[in-house]
């Protein structure tokens, strides 16, 4: 048998340490010599035959081997061969763009077969906005990811099957806590007020929000992430950072087929933090007491006895499951299919009491009705429950994952009697903000209960063959109610409870008509065009209340409380109405050229700004397709793109241009009177917020597409730049919104799917890089605009900066100038006024990575599957605000890590990492606590097997998997602190990326789960 490579030469460089192993499976990829199988073993019994297509032509090179021996051959010029055999063997016959296909041996002297045509890669369905499309007849960027992928490890958000699987994609969870959200940016931040998230797109409904929790990973059969504004213009106003269109499985014809997934995981604390034992936090404090001259606060006998004390972190996080269970049944008739599934994510978090579950129900039906009707829906609902042990940021110990660092290893959670220790009391250095982690596990509940329903129906009527109207109804709807209590055995508490619910209603009507022809076998042409009306409401409604005599009732009883809170409530909504068209020609599949419009008006905007105008256009030249490239035996497609186009985003809610009332409370004589008074903000006369954007693209593929190579050079300008600005108080107002100025991004994306071995050994990678650059263009009078102020009492101060010329978000803070005599923290005079003040504040980072890549090596051999998925990034950088508290910290009595205490300054270490331990050490926002965030990380592992059913006899089972996987087992970083792959301060609108406050760790998971289809 003869194993086939594509190419044998490599001249590519490695340019960076973080994407070594990516370039080590290229030069695999292009290096490894052609070699042949001779045949090893002889049966007593030939067979011969021939072995055509299914046009009736021989195929010449047809491998053909007998399973699980080297005794193989292939066919030769007239597509015959001639192999030597034993009774019962099997044959396995394949070729490079065929189908393989087993024979098993009986007494067959003569065996004819005809292997079928694979669908090629560039002949797949790609799901484009209102439409599908051939990959070949692509003239914008669209990346696809596969139902293979996207279910490849278990997951609580289907868009992590997105980290590191398509170029220009960045995937940054907020914390590792069960259910927490995800950020997801598509070529970099586009708004500083408004949703940087890309739209999502269930089955053709645009959904409302970021993050789709409602969906389950197994029901997903493909997610195409729309790049360029090509792609994206056919959704205007909500375009501006990319659409992700989510397609679930569908039904198809032929006999019902039950498949059933299940899988266990066991999740662990991917690795703790080196902090000191009670016998060394004995000793550091004692050191301080030394420099602030006091008396030491232990006896060596003490610090003898204390030894190594108690691990707060193994107390707090734990071994947890992870479960997950899936049934899908699927099938139909030619009048009707389906797809019917139901599901169940479990997840305990590793830190006890927090827990993630979500139950699942998707339909999928598709019904002719007559030769010219068709009728389809598609619906969801799930249900979610999550309760929370967030730390949300904190300060010292006044949360969870604060609590858990900072509390003292000379202590223990409970005393004597079983109460609990009240740390703060145990010393007098200790601060009184230092709370014993129980109270915040035992005491506390943050449950979050949410029901979603997603539906969509539509009637398809074909008055011709070539021409579709489609009309279409849907809507999504969420339900939500948060309960918090925090018991009266919580330190300091007399019991205190909040209840909140929210509604949230979008109803969506589209009537689109789509033509689709072909002429003189040269001129393909199609076209749609469609109106559309999504409304958008809100309503919500929350109460508290404060002292409580039992903890019986927890928040479901708030008349219970001594206290009432004052309740809110609030509702908004908006209407969104549009018009959309497109026309794309092809003319003998070398020339494509694609238009779109679409015309968006939303109530959100003041009068003379309500309508939004987003054109685009695109080009593609097939080069393959040209005599000259042709029969090239090398180049199998060539094609090169460019497109221009604008996209929208709306960027503000529902009344911003509206001058509204707010209510109040005031006293006139003895009487408490209800007011209506303008708000504080300042309405505006505001425009859309309007992205720019051309793309440069090349899709090439190499000896007959086992290489596919995809590559896109873009530049995104974003103008009139929505954000709040503050006035003047002698204006009566303290703030208004305006448009303030422009963003650019520009970058470079590059992707690689290869089948790299065929035969016995397959081997298939899959790879992407990309790297954007982002910078501010103009804000209004070129003022800086300064965000992500933090209060963690040690340090109070925004750490990073809005400027004209730098990226969004970069670190803005003091550079750090050694230590003065007496161990003090010095920073660098820039301005050389002789003294430090906010004038010397410069760039200290930059969250922005370099660039970010992704590798996904896919090896089967015989029954067995091996995949190995890399992901990574390089040259971004972290704020870490955790060790501010945990590291600086000397006057509250803070646990710290062993490196604080090994390497501070004194008189014989004055080139210490760390100032003299005192309690009067302050502090500044500074290089110091910005960190390398580079990482390269084995996002999954899994090995397989299949089970042969057919070869078994096994008719009422077509597949049978078993296979073991691994989560986020292995990273390579320079990070100090838990994990590089967090964004505390992250969310939708958010341009505070890169900081890491005491954050929900990521964990690592070993699963063990069962595929199967009946």
């Amino acid at each position: 048998m003869e194993i086939q490579l594509p190419f044998t030469r490599f001249t590519g460089k490695v340019c960076q340490p973080h994407i070594l192993l990516f370039a080590i499976f290229l030069f695999y990829l292009v290096c490894t010599p052609t070699h042949a199988q001779e045949t090893s073993s002889l049966s007593s019994n030939t067979i011969r035959g021939t072995v055509t297509a299914n046009n009736g032509e021989p195929l010449i090179g047809v491998n053909i081997i007998v399973e699980g021996t080297d005794n193989g051959t292939v066919t030769d010029e007239k597509g015959t061969y001639s192999l030597s055999v034993s009774q019962g063997s099997t044959i396995v016959f394949s070729f490079l763009g065929f189908q393989s296909q087993r024979v098993t041996i009986d007494d067959q002297q003569t065996i004819d077969v005809v292997l079928e045509e694979e669908v090629s890669a560039l002949d797949e369905v790609v799901v484009i906005g209102y439409g599908t499309q051939r990959r070949s007849d692509l003239t914008g960027s669209v990346a696809q990811v596969g139902a293979r992928e996207i279910n490849e490890f278990p997951a609580t958000n289907v868009l992590q099957s997105l980290s590191g699987r398509a170029a220009g994609v960045q995937v940054s969870p907020t914390t590792g806590a069960p259910g927490a959200g995800l950020n997801v940016r598509i070529r970099g931040t586009n708004s500083i007020q408004g949703s940087n998230e890309p739209l999502y797109v269930v089955d053709g409904f645009p959904i409302f929000g970021s993050n789709p929790t409602l969906l389950n990973n197994t029901d997903i059969e493909s997610i195409e992430v729309l790049k360029d504004a090509s792609a994206t213009a056919i959704y205007g106003s909500r375009g501006a950072n990319g659409v992700v269109l989510i397609t679930t499985r569908q039904g198809v014809s032929g006999e019902t087929r039950v498949d059933l997934d299940l899988s266990y995981g066991q999740q662990e604390l991917r690795h703790k933090l080196n902090l000191m034992n009670a016998e060394e936090y004995a000793r550091l404090y004692n050191i301080q007491a030394a420099n602030d001259n006091i008396a030491p606060y232990f006896s060596q006998e003490e610090i003898t006895r204390f030894g190594q004390g108690f691990d707060w972190q193994d107390f707090v996080f734990r071994e947890a499951p992870m479960q997950t269970a899936t049934i899908n049944v699927n099938g139909g008739s030619d009048n009707t299919q389906f797809s019917v599934s139901g599901s169940y994510f479990g997840q305990d978090g590793i830190i006890k009491g927090s827990d993630y579950d979500r139950y699942s129900f998707r339909t999928n039906v598709n019904q002719k009705v007559s030769e010219k009707f068709r009728v389809t829906l598609s619906s969801t609902f799930s249900h979610l429950k999550t309760s929370r042990r967030d730390s949300d940021g904190g300060a010292r110990g006044n949360s969870l994952i604060g609590a858990a660092i900072s509390a003292a290893p000379t202590l223990s959670p409970y005393n004597g009697d079983g109460s609990y220790t009240v740390l703060a009391n145990a010393y007098p250095f200790v601060a009184p903000d230092i709370i014993n982690p129980i109270n915040f596990i035992n005491e506390q509940s943050h449950v979050i209960k949410a029901n979603l329903v997603l539906a969509n129906a539509a009637v398809h009527y074909n008055p011709i063959p070539d021409l579709t109207i489609k009309i279409s109804g849907g809507i999504e709807n969420r339900d939500d109610r948060t309960d918090s209590y925090t018991s009266t055995n919580f330190i300091n508490s007399n019991g205190a409870a909040t209840v909140s619910t929210s509604q949230f209603r979008s109803l969506l009507n589209e009537n689109t008509i789509t033509y689709s022809k072909t002429f003189n076998e040269k001129h393909d042409f199609s076209a749609v065009a469609g109106v559309t009306l999504q409304n958008f409401r809100t309503t919500f409604l929350s109460g508290s209340g404060s002292g409580y005599l039992s903890d019986i009732s927890e928040s479901h009883d708030l008349g219970a409380a001594e206290n009432p809170g004052i309740p809110t409530s609030g509702y908004n909504e908006s209407v969104l109405l549009s018009y959309l068209g497109r026309l794309n020609y092809s003319f003998n599949k070398k020339y494509l050229f694609t238009i779109s419009f679409r015309s968006d008006g939303s109530s959100k905007y003041s009068e003379g700004n309500k309508w939004g105008y987003f054109p685009s256009g695109a080009v593609a030249w097939r080069l393959s397709e040209e005599n000259f490239l042709k029969n090239n035996r090398t180049i199998s497609d060539l094609k090169i793109r460019a497109s221009w186009g604008k996209t929208g985003s709306q960027a503000i809610d529902a009344y911003a241009t509206l001058n509204q009332l707010m209510s109040g409370k005031t006293v006139f004589g003895q009487e408490l009177y209800t007011t209506f008074a303008p708000g504080t903000r300042l309405p505006g006369d505001l425009k859309w917020e309007t992205t720019e954007q051309t793309d440069f693209g090349l899709d090439l593929g190499l000896f007959n597409n086992r290489i596919l190579l995809t590559a896109d050079y873009y530049i995104k300008n974003t103008s009139d730049l929505l954000n709040t600005v503050t006035l003047p108080s002698t204006l009566g107002f303290t703030t208004t919104i305006q448009n303030v100025g422009e963003v650019q991004n520009k970058g470079f994306e590059l992707g690689v799917d290869a089948n790299v071995l065929n035969g016995n050994f397959k081997w298939d990678v899959v790879g992407n890089f990309s790297l954007n650059r982002n910078k501010v263009v103009k804000l209004s009078n070129g003022e800086d605009i300064l965000g992500a102020f933090v209060d963690v009492i040690a340090l109070r101060d925004n750490i990073n900066i809005l400027r004209e010329g730098r990226p969004i978000g970069q670190f803005w803070g003091y550079v750090e100038d050694g230590y003065d005599e007496n161990g003090r923290i010095k920073y660098q005079d820039l301005n050389n006024d002789g003294a430090i003040s906010a004038e010397d504040k410069t760039y200290i980072g930059d969250p922005n990575p370099k660039y970010m890549y992704g590798l996904n090596s896919i090896m089967s051999f015989k029954n067995f599957d091996l995949t190995l998925f890399f992901q990574g990034m390089y040259g971004n950088d972290i704020f870490n605000l955790s060790s501010v508290s945990s590291t600086m910290d000397y006057s509250s009595g803070v646990n710290m890590p062993k490196e604080v205490l090994e390497d501070h300054w004194s008189p014989t270490n004055t080139d210490a990492k760390y100032p003299v331990i005192s309690r009067n050490t302050s502090i500044m926002v500074s290089d110091r606590y910005v960190e390398d965030g580079s990482y390269l990380r084995l996002k999954n592992i899994q090995i397989a097997y299949n089970f042969p059913v057919q070869n078994l006899g096994i008719d009422w089972l077509y597949q049978l998997q078993v296979y073991v996987s691994g989560q986020n087992l292995w990273t390579s970083t320079n990070y100090s602190w838990w994990d590089p792959e967090v964004n505390s301060r992250g969310g939708a609108n958010s341009t505070a990326q890169g900081i890491d406050h005491y954050s929900y760790p990521t964990s690592k998971t070993y699963t063990l789960g069962i595929r199967a289809g009946f």
